[in-house]
C-alpha cells in the first residue's frame, strides 16, 4: 500500500512512500524484525518542534499510528482529522495503519525519522526543486510618433 505525505510549510510536494520488501531491508543493512515497518521514504522532522499531521484517507478508513508519540488519528476519505506530535529525541520510529483497511492492511508502514534542525533544512532543500530563473523583462519600447493621417493609438499599458 502507499502512503503519501507532503510538506507545503516547506513547499515540498507530495512525497510517495511504500513498505520496503524483505530484499530492500536486507540490502539496506536493517534488521529482519524491521520487515514491515521500514518505508522506502519514511517522513523526516525537525527534533523538539511541533509538527502538526493532517490526516485524510482515499478509499477505505486507515489510521495514523505510531505508538512512540502517542498518535493514533483515523484516515477517513472525506474528512480531514489534525494531531500533533513534538520528538524529543534524534531517533527513527515506526508505525503502522491500525484499522483493518483490506487485504494489504499489514503492509502500511510508517516510519519518521527525527533529525536536528539543520539535517532538516538540508533534507528540505535535498526535495525542493530551485525555482526557474525569472526572465527578464523585455526592454520597453516607444513608438515614434504615429504619421498626421492615422488615428491615435492608446498609450500603452505600464510595465509591470
Amino acid at each position: 500500500m502507499v502512503l503519501g505525505y507532503e510538506y507545503p510549510d516547506q513547499k515540498v510536494s507530495e512525497i510517495i512512500s511504500t513498505g520496503l520488501s524483505e530484499a530492500q531491508v536486507a540490502e539496506r543493512g536493517l534488521p529482519h524484525g524491521l520487515y514491515g515497518l521500514a518505508a522506502t521514504e519514511p517522513m523526516v522532522v525537525p527534533v523538539g518542534k511541533v509538527v502538526r499531521v493532517q490526516v485524510t484517507g482515499a478509499d477505505v478508513i486507515h489510521a495514523f499510528a505510531l505508538p512512540a508519540f502517542g498518535l493514533k488519528t483515523d484516515a477517513i476519505p472525506g474528512r480531514l482529522n489534525e494531531t500533533w506530535f513534538n520528538a524529543e529525541k534524534v531517533g527513527t520510529y515506526y508505525g503502522q495503519c491500525s484499522e483493518l483497511c483490506g487485504v494489504d492492511h499489514s503492509f502500511m508502514p510508517i516510519e519518521i525519522k527525527v533529525v536536528s534542525q539543520a539535517e532538516f533544512d538540508a533534507w528540505v532543500a535535498s526535495k525542493t526543486t530551485p525555482a526557474a530563473p525569472v526572465a527578464a523583462a523585455p526592454a520597453a519600447v516607444t513608438p515614434a510618433a504615429a504619421p498626421a493621417s492615422a488615428p491615435a493609438a492608446a498609450p500603452a499599458a505600464p510595465a509591470a
